[in-house]
């Protein structure tokens, strides 16, 4: 025990039961605790700490065993669980187990609860069982007992029971039960963490790729061979050295993570988050270099991880799936084993999974590499046999420059990416095994790279096969419905190789410094060109590459309902081919970034940007093609809608009233919806005049999840501040709000607002709520105030500094104002509360969170219309910079 020897020894038996022991013993802890810090700051192995640990634990045990005279009994002392192999972390739950030949009685039980609350007494947090031969019997029913038992440990006591626990486990469990168990067991927790390795905040212990991987691999396999280390199963023959190495790196990264997890938490944690994160990595050594951005030894940190996570969770897969091939399958009666049948002289069939033929078919055949892939997608085979995949790993190692392009395997490269069956499936496997970051080398560098942030839900290798997955859902019936009008596209375009190169190289050169798209559109010309692509199809490719976040961000951050806007987005696409790929990849990929980032508000502005441009491009001759035309085609199509409504010459009046603004902003849909509320409300109201019309329902075009508030009242200077703050209080988060005062001084308001409770469409007492908390918000005459709200854990990581900047419109004659903040509680509240205070008039306002980043545009004006002055502006600028700016 190198590292604490130098400590002083103590000696149980010697100081007596008293408090001068308990003393003596937690100032030993904390001393070795103090010492094992120390090695681990001086590069001494982890590994080396994680034993020293679980060895002065053994003997701390063993003493108090003998000094509260359990010796002397029939039971025995087992360390279970991790501790039973060895391992310790700082708070890591000391697993132990008391076992008794018989039925634990009364005065045994007195005699054993002094031990018991003693362990307590002196910092260690056991996770101790006190049972019989027949309770444990009964308790080894239990998949998560029995694994305790596999490992247990004799530390003192009855020798005689030294063979019992694993006798229970035969007993209890076949080498079948117990593997089919452990496979449920995993797949089960696979589950609960999104069955990736790569979450944000991962759990190190549970998540895919985590501890459990690397302790279901030695479970399995000590159960049949009851061996004690991973490492006997190398002398053995059934893991090889290479794969014995690559599972002790990764568990050596892990365990370091979690020491430091437990020391910064002071508990036994074992979720990676971001509170952690920053600290950890610069306690392992990730220190910011120089021109690094602030964020780039966390994304290194993480990037490591997600890669000795993707390792573990492969290594799992295979060798469990090979303890099944090997020691299972070969032993079942004929009649269910696998039937073999030969594809080619290199590959055949076992039952459902391919398989080479022999071991060298790989390095006979280096283009069978990626014929294997090929015949996955042309035969639907989704699994590789273990044999294939360990040859498949060390064939991947060879591939190199002369392997890239040698004329076969180009073609047989670009046939798999045409092979649309199983392309994700494909593509994962490709990853996983070293074949697709070889082949790609510019993809090989992207794995594991994350951004640490809270948009990109994925690392950027990940990211991307979810993407090329997405593009295939298009053509899935399921998701037709999700998917309506980019679906019907995607199936009609014939090249989806084009779509899947974009994909594929779209963040592609994300990490290198620069910018991503135009160095990716670099990459993505070379490459095609150097596949056998056109010209012309290299240069779509490459434009797609270039221009992946266009149209994303036009639907977002522009005003679309402005012809000029959707008119400059139409040259820059040009044809409406390119419109189409574009579209498709721009859904795909805002899928494919955050689940949450796709909603039906989204949808609309996106669907709305498409149907707008391609009319322009297919030149339309009915396309507006300016706001008046805009204006006119509104309301024409508005006129239409009514279909010879009694009322429309009401209507058509109260239209003169609204305004051109009005006309613009909404569609004809809304247009109907709203001048009927509003006659109706007139109608019921003549009385009172100034008695607000206020009517929610489900957002127009199918959305799921948004709720439409109209809002019809007489115009007041604190309008938007107040409806802010009320939204602030009913957890309302605003996507888009259109503020257009009337001619006849009336404000004609429409928001389309997310339910953070998604209860607002159902609940009819709710929405009376919010109706009547926007009435008399309206009607007091004191500002509005902001409720202080706590910011949410996973914000207050992240830094993002404040950005004001305006532009002006010549033909409006309204500024456009951005506001680039970090996304906090009442963010539109406390900008209402400076427009207020300025006297601004607010027009409309487009609302974007991405991740922690929010990302609004305001159009506005004075009070009476008129542009605003330098001035204002500046102050506006200042006062939004401090009100918004977190500490």
């Amino acid at each position: 025990m190198a590292i604490f020897s130098t400590l002083p020894p103590f000696d149980c038996n010697n100081v007596g039961l008293n408090d001068n022991l308990n003393q003596q013993i937690r100032e030993c802890l904390t001393q070795a605790e103090q010492a094992f810090d120390k090695a681990l700051s001086q590069d001494v192995n982890i590994r080396e700490v994680v034993s020293e640990r679980s060895l002065l634990i053994d003997l701390l045990l063993v003493q108090l065993f003998k000094l509260y005279e359990l010796d002397k009994t029939e039971l025995a002392l087992f360390a279970i669980g991790g501790y039973g192999r060895g391992e310790l972390h700082p708070h890591s739950d000391v697993d132990i187990l008391l076992l008794s030949p018989t039925a634990i009685d009364e005065d045994l039980n007195k005699t054993i609860s002094p031990f018991i609350a003693n362990l307590w007494d002196i910092g260690i947090e056991p996770a101790l069982v006190v049972r019989s031969i027949d309770e444990c019997r009964t308790a080894c029913q239990d998949i998560t007992v029995a694994t305790s038992l596999l490992e247990a440990r004799l530390l003192v006591g009855n020798e005689a029971l030294q063979k019992v626990p694993l006798q229970l486990l035969t007993e209890s469990w076949s080498q079948v039960d117990f593997y089919h168990a452990k496979i449920d067991e995993a797949k089960t927790r696979y589950y609960k963490h999104n069955t990736t390795e790569y979450n944000l905040e991962p759990d190190i212990k549970n998540a895919p790729g985590g501890l459990r991987d690397i302790h279901t691999i030695g479970w399995i396999w000590k159960q049949y061979l009851r061996v004690n280390k991973l490492f006997d199963l190398v002398q053995q023959g059934f893991i090889t050295e290479r794969e014995f190495d690559e599972l002790q790196m990764a568990e050596d990264f892990l365990w370091q993570i979690r020491h430091h997890l437990h020391k910064i938490t002071g508990r036994n944690e074992n979720k990676l988050l971001f509170d952690y994160q920053r600290t950890i990595a610069q306690n392992m050594g990730y220190q910011l270099r120089e021109n690094d951005h602030p964020n780039a030894n966390v994304e290194r940190f993480m990037r490591d991880y997600y890669r000795f996570a993707m390792s573990n969770a492969s290594l799992s897969e295979m060798l469990t799936q090979h303890y099944y091939e090997l020691l299972i399958e070969n032993r079942l009666p004929e009649e269910q084993r696998p039937v073999h049948k030969v594809i080619n002289e290199r590959f055949k069939l076992v039952g459902d999974q391919i398989a080479v033929t022999h071991n060298r078919v790989f390095a006979q055949y280096p283009n069978a590499i990626l014929e294997l892939f090929l015949l996955m997608g042309q035969m639907n085979i989704k699994h590789i046999r273990t044999r294939t995949l360990r040859v498949l790993a060390i064939a991947s190692r060879s591939i190199d420059e002369t392997f890239r392009q040698n004329p076969v395997n180009k073609q047989l490269f670009m046939d798999n990416l045409k092979e649309q069956n199983l392309l994700f499936w494909r593509l994962r496997v490709m990853k996983r095994y070293g074949v697709l970051g070889r082949y790609l080398p510019a993809f090989g560098q992207i794995i594991g790279l994350m951004q640490y942030d809270l948009f990109h839900r994925y690392s950027v290798d990940a990211h991307i096969l979810l993407l090329v997955r997405i593009l295939h859902r298009f053509t899935d019936d399921k998701y037709e419905s999700a998917f309506p009008l980019v679906s019907s596209i995607y199936r009609r375009i014939e090249r989806k190789e084009i779509l899947v190169l974009s994909a594929i190289f779209h963040d592609i050169a994300k990490g290198r410094g620069g910018d991503h798209s135009k160095l990716g559109e670099q990459d993505a010309v070379a490459f095609c060109l150097n596949h056998g692509l056109s010209q012309a199809d290299a240069d779509l490719v490459g434009w797609l590459v270039k221009k992946h976040l266009l149209m994303s961000l036009t639907a977002q951050k522009k005003d679309i309902s402005d012809p000029a806007v959707v008119a400059d987005f139409a040259e820059q696409v040009g044809n409406v081919t390119y419109l189409n790929h574009l579209y498709a990849l721009t859904v795909a990929d805002m899928n494919a970034t955050n689940p949450q980032l796709w909603n039906s508000w989204r949808a609309t502005l996106m669907r709305q940007l498409y149907v707008q441009t391609r009319r322009i491009l297919r030149a339309d001759i009915d396309a507006p093609m300016n706001r008046q035309d805009m204006i006119a085609n509104n309301r024409e199509l508005a006129k239409n809608l009514l279909n010879d409504d009694p009322e429309f010459h009401q209507i058509e009046k109260l239209w003169e009233d609204l305004g051109d603004e009005y006309f613009l902003r909404e569609i004809p849909a809304d247009i109907v919806w709203q001048s009927k509320a509003i006659m109706a409300h007139e109608k019921a109201n003549q009385q009172s005049e100034n008695t607000p019309l206020i009517i929610l329902r489900e957002h127009r075009e199918l959305a799921l999840d948004a709720v439409q508030v109209f809002i019809y009242t007489k115009d007041q200077a604190n309008l938007f501040a107040v409806t802010m703050s009320v939204f602030d209080r009913m957890n309302l988060d605003v996507l888009d709000a259109r503020i257009i005062t009337a001619t006849r001084d009336f404000a004609v308001d429409s928001y389309v607002v997310l339910d953070r409770q998604g209860t607002l469409l159902k609940d009819v007492e709710r929405q009376e709520d919010v109706k009547a908390q926007l009435i008399q918000a309206f009607n007091d005459p004191n500002p509005p105030s902001v409720i202080q709200k706590r910011l949410p854990r996973e914000l207050k990581y992240f830094k993002v500094p404040t950005k004001v900047k305006f532009s002006f419109n010549e033909e409006t004659k309204q500024h456009m104002m951005t506001l680039e903040t970090l996304d906090q509680p009442a963010l539109l509240a406390r900008v209402g509360q400076v427009f207020l205070k300025y006297h601004i008039e607010l027009h409309f306002a487009r609302i974007t969170t991405l991740g922690e980043r929010a990302e609004d545009m305001f159009f506005i004006t004075d009070q009476h219309d008129n542009a605003l002055s330098d001035d204002v502006l500046e102050n506006v600028k200042q006062d939004l910079i401090d009100i918004l700016t977190v500490s």
